[in-house]
């Protein structure tokens, strides 16, 4: 029987265990929105996860929605990254970077001088952000022409070629949580016409040119991707989830991607949400690859899903940051540390490097 803690392939990505840290905004990056060094320790700590998906980065400076996150389109970032990275796979650990481009959920105090957040829509979304005065609603969007999305595009290049570069193992494409590549994809947000908008086939394709343009880089076999069908956060779901989603990994399917990460029901909620329900299992079973599960798992429901072949792979987030050592813990059954949620966003090394592991 398969357990979490056997070792597992993923494209041509070789992971010791089924544990994956999910991403997570910690919005602790310094000047010149870079990772520092107590970026290196966090995820130098956590380096005993069969996987670190490290926070999301923003693609550009236009891509970035919330404060002090670091990006990946400087040489300056690329090399605060790769001190992360040496860090990690000096502790036998692997990790990938997740490419972000927030489109709508950010505000104009965190873009260069001038610019507005783009989207597939001009609708503001409903929600706020993290800035410079604490949490801010988010700022009125404009929509994206048909003529700037190869620009677009070639960003996301730039940034998977950029993360190769800084040592990652590979990119995780974030393509959930209402940022950009889902305003296109969704038909609550999405109110364009032309071949962006309109159709499931003309919704997805932002998202499958992104995909096409980040495998030609730096390979299927290191690029992932990350969907949530029902991921409420700033936007109501599509009138049909099923269908979209459904279209959009039978188009991945044949690929090779190195993994597929799903987020289960509303992200950090339940796995159930109320409303329209999505057959995860449909969705699995046309996704020949890895397919790793997401939301709200404990111990015992993510050993029984791999056991069972649910799924190949689970992701764990705030249990994440709280115990350095989760894989160890998990593995013996340990309690685990109880999470600041006060230090989640912002700050220094308290709530971020000084959670006690089993052996201190």
């Amino acid at each position: 029987m398969t357990t979490l803690f056997d070792p597992i392939q993923i494209g041509d990505i070789a992971l010791a265990n089924r544990i994956v840290m999910a991403p997570l905004t910690r919005n602790r990056a310094i000047e010149g929105n870079k990772p520092g060094p107590l970026s290196v320790e966090y995820y130098r700590q956590r380096a005993t996860a069969g996987l670190i998906v490290a926070e999301a980065s923003p693609i550009s400076p236009t891509a970035q929605g919330y404060l002090d996150t670091p990006g990946i389109w400087s040489t300056e970032q690329v090399a605060a990254w790769k001190a992360v990275t040496d860090a990690v796979h000096a502790e036998g650990g692997k990790i990938v970077l997740q490419l972000w481009h927030v489109g709508r959920v950010s505000h104009v105090s965190l873009l260069p001088a001038g610019e507005v957040p783009v989207s597939s829509t001009d609708k503001p979304a409903n929600g706020a952000t993290f800035t410079r005065e604490g949490f801010t609603p988010v700022s009125k969007p404009r929509a994206l022409r048909d003529d700037e999305i190869p620009a677009l595009i070639e960003d996301y290049r730039k940034a998977a070629r950029n993360a190769i570069a800084a040592g990652f193992d590979g990119v995780e494409i974030h393509a959930a949580n209402t940022y950009l590549l889902e305003q296109f994809l969704r038909d609550s947000i999405n109110d364009r016409s032309g071949p962006y908008g309109g159709s499931i086939e003309n919704r997805a394709r932002l998202l499958l040119e992104v995909v096409h343009a980040i495998t030609g880089e730096i390979g299927a076999g290191r690029t992932g991707i990350r969907l949530s069908p029902q991921t409420l956060f700033t936007a109501p779901l599509d009138s049909d989830p099923q269908a979209v989603y459904g279209y959009v990994v039978e188009q991945l399917a044949p690929l090779g991607l190195a993994y597929l990460h799903v987020i289960e029901g509303d992200t950090g909620r339940t796995r159930t949400p109320d409303g329209t329900s999505v057959d995860y299992a449909a969705l699995r079973r046309a996704f020949s690859g890895p397919w790793m599960i997401n939301n709200c798992y404990n111990r015992d429901l993510a050993e029984k899903a791999v056991a069972d072949g649910k799924a190949d792979l689970v992701a764990f987030g705030r249990s994440f940051i709280s115990n350095p050592d989760l894989v160890r813990r998990l593995r013996d059954g340990a309690p685990l540390n109880e999470l600041r949620a006060d230090k989640l966003y912002g700050g220094g090394a308290e709530g971020y490097t000084d959670y006690p592991t089993l052996a201190a």
